[in-house]
């Protein structure tokens, strides 16, 4: 399943306060055939969810304004978007931290810097 475009029309939001994190993600999604939208932290991941009803949702955990643990408990509540999965991105790999994700409703934990394939796999996992 090496096919670049095996992702092809799969809705991915990248959620993170530092560019360099959010272009990688496109850069290497963009890649593979998704259709990437990027927000810079909880609010605009929350209007841009929305608006454009992603496939799955990266988040990071640590962002001003709206964590993503935040962040993740709005998107879970509302029943429209609660079968979407969201898929907690973070520095901290301490088993507490990934409870943390899981208790705000998160269906997966990625530890940074993740590769391009650990997102694909991801994807796959939770959209196909």
């Amino acid at each position: 399943m090496n096919d670049p475009g095996s992702l092809k029309g799969i809705k991915v939001l990248i959620v993170d306060d530092s560019n360099t994190i959010r272009r990688s993600a496109e850069i290497f999604l963009n890649g593979c055939g998704c259709e990437v939208i990027l927000a810079s932290d909880g609010f605009d991941a929350l209007a841009k969810i929305v608006e454009s009803h992603p496939d799955i949702i990266f988040i990071d955990v640590v962002m001003p304004r709206l964590d993503g643990y935040q962040a993740c408990q709005l998107i879970k509540q509302n029943p429209r978007f609660q079968s979407t999965p969201v898929v907690m991105l973070s520095s901290k790999d301490g088993m507490f931290d990934k409870a943390k994700g899981r208790i705000a409703g998160s269906n997966e934990y990625l530890v940074k810097p993740f590769t391009k394939e650990e997102l694909m796999q991801t994807i796959k996992m939770h959209t196909l």
